[in-house]
């Protein structure tokens, strides 16, 4: 089967939009002065109810919605507004990102993308490195400097195997070479880059993490994931704050183009903070920018009156601390409850994952945020992180009738029993179904089909009336919206294998997955998410109307328009 995704050109493609002109649809925006338009002569899906509801016309004034009704009434009762013809087209509330890196988006200009198709070009150990190679020439990095690549997986190239610091060395013996892990939860390191994070023999390996070693010896071979990955991801080199600061627009514009209005900044480090902060005094932000701090740094944060929680400010919120507490399943670092049947990334035998945080740890952290009233955010992919997630929140006191909404992001493990903690506990998970599609095949090797089926389970979710996003956990996968609504409608694999049929859902349900539902995880539902009078008029113009489409071409659509606040931010004028 072909699959075809619309796929960002990182390097290229944020600074440019599809016709090779500078993109100013921003810049556009803020010369918009109209403060009153009337919207009609298309679907207009409200997303307002369980059910599709159509609008047949729509009025935003200074940003927030006004009227919602018939097309005259609305044409009366504001005379003067500017009148937008749809002309066909299909409007709805903007997409709004659950959970992708925001940062991630600024620091991939000074990176390249040895990604496998269709993410990116490589298919061997021989294609990563004469990308590297080739990038150095381009940047003219000299000898001693930082090469680093992005997005290697090592299921999708031929040797089926990972990445040593020998391959590395053959070709960059006079460089540091990070290439990170398409999880990024790790990277493969060469050995100047070792040598420069002081890992060797000695070494040990620190709780929850992975260094890999050569059989038989304790040399380290090149991969480092998890806690041991995150001390050598926080002291990397990064562009100047004035770098940073000029790709903000850009960054900002991967995600208007998609269709959102909002993104997720997943796990800030203080620094992260900080710019995040400048770019929003300065500005800068004409996204919503969602920001959820790191728990590792959690004794700067914590009660400083520099980052105030759960409010804006120039468009950046700090939602909420983030604990990561396990990996990733394709890299097989989540942490299970039941062993890998392909070992572990290192070759261990009866391998489980690990977890970043023991137990009880993790609960006295989870308790002293919720008594500072603060959100609390876990990523846990593996069962039995999820077990240690739902063992902190019980601890901490809280229960559905609460409102707390801790929100465990990505969820994908799942046992049926962990769903019923769920609803108890008032716990939302954002789903991550783009692993059907991109790993799928390989989690049925790892795990076994029977647990693999039960990914991101969104039907039974659903059916137990639990609210939920669907995310792209972006760079991992890419920011198309439409991508997101075929993976969770449909459950293909790579193969073309369907995982799962019983966990399909229908494309309204999609949706609210990209929509109300994290409008409502980040306590914004009566601010963002659907189109009812009184909230913002954040909004997106498609080709096609979702809910009239058959469900295996929702992935071939196209956004026309993104208007936050009355403003349009992106416009595809093709």
């Amino acid at each position: 089967m072909k699959i075809k995704l619309f796929i960002p050109v990182i390097a290229v493609a944020i600074f440019f939009s599809c016709n090779g002109k500078k993109d100013n649809s921003a810049d556009n925006a803020v010369k918009n002065k109209d403060t009153q338009t009337v919207y009609f002569g298309g679907d207009i899906i409200t997303m307002a109810g369980e059910k599709a509801e159509y609008a047949e016309a729509v009025v935003q004034e200074n940003g927030k919605i006004v009227f919602i009704g018939d097309k005259d009434e609305a044409l009366k009762r504001y005379p003067d507004a500017r009148k937008y013809n749809l002309k066909g087209r299909t409007m709805l509330p903007a997409f709004i990102d659950p959970h992708s890196h925001f940062m991630s988006a600024l620091r991939m200009v000074n990176q390249v993308n040895v990604a496998s198709p269709p993410m990116g070009p490589a298919k061997s150990i021989e294609d990563i490195m004469n990308l590297l190679a080739a990038f150095k020439k381009k940047k003219n990095i000299k000898n001693g400097d930082w090469i680093i690549g992005w997005g290697y997986d090592q299921d999708l190239i031929k040797e089926k195997r990972h990445i040593t610091k020998r391959d590395i060395d053959k070709y960059f013996p006079d460089n540091k070479v990070m290439i990170i892990h398409v999880s990024m939860h790790g990277a493969v390191l060469n050995s100047q880059a070792l040598e420069w994070a002081g890992i060797n023999a000695h070494t040990k390996t620190p709780q929850g993490g992975v260094i890999a070693r050569f059989p038989n010896s304790e040399e380290p071979a090149g991969l480092v994931m998890e806690m041991a990955f995150i001390p050598i991801f926080e002291k990397m080199p990064q562009p100047s704050v004035d770098e940073m600061m000029k790709l903000m627009k850009p960054a900002q514009m991967l995600y208007a183009r998609n269709g959102y209005s909002q993104a997720v900044e997943g796990y800030s480090h203080i620094s992260d903070m900080d710019l995040l902060l400048k770019a929003a005094a300065e500005q800068k932000l004409f996204l919503d920018i969602i920001s959820l701090p790191g728990f590792t740094e959690m004794d700067k944060w914590l009660n400083n009156p520099k980052y105030k929680f759960g409010v804006y400010t120039n468009h950046l919120k700090f939602g909420g601390g983030k604990f990561t507490l396990d990996g990733s399943p394709q890299g097989k670092t989540a942490y299970m409850s039941s062993p890998y049947l392909t070992g572990g990334p290192n070759g261990e035998k009866n391998w489980y994952g690990n977890t970043s945080i023991p137990r009880d740890e993790l609960a006295k952290m989870a308790r002293t945020m919720v008594d500072n009233h603060i959100q609390i955010n876990f990523h846990a992919n593996g069962d039995a992180a999820i077990d240690d997630a739902i063992y902190a929140i019980e601890k901490a006191g809280i229960t559905a009738k609460d409102d707390k909404r801790p929100i465990i992001i990505h969820s994908q493990f799942q046992r049926l029993d962990q769903l019923e903690k769920y609803v108890e506990l008032g716990i939302t998970p954002s789903y991550f179904t783009n692993h059907v599609y991109f790993w799928g095949d390989v989690h049925i090797k790892n795990v076994g089909e029977k647990k693999a089926s039960f990914i991101s389970p969104l039907k039974t979710a659903q059916a137990m009336g639990i609210i939920f996003s669907n995310h792209t956990d972006f760079n991992v996968t890419p920011l198309n919206p439409f991508f997101i609504l075929w993976t969770a409608t449909n459950r293909i694999t790579r193969s073309g294998k369907v995982l799962g049929p019983k966990e399909r859902i229908d494309t309204y349900t999609a949706l609210q997955g990209l929509t109300s539902g994290p409008a409502y995880q980040f306590f914004e539902e009566n601010r963002k998410g659907k189109i009812k009078t009184g909230m913002l008029a954040d909004f997106v113009i498609l080709k096609n109307n979702p809910l009239k489409q058959n469900i295996s071409d929702l992935r071939d659509n196209e956004v026309i328009e993104t208007i936050k606040e009355g403003k349009t931010i992106f416009e595809n004028k093709k």
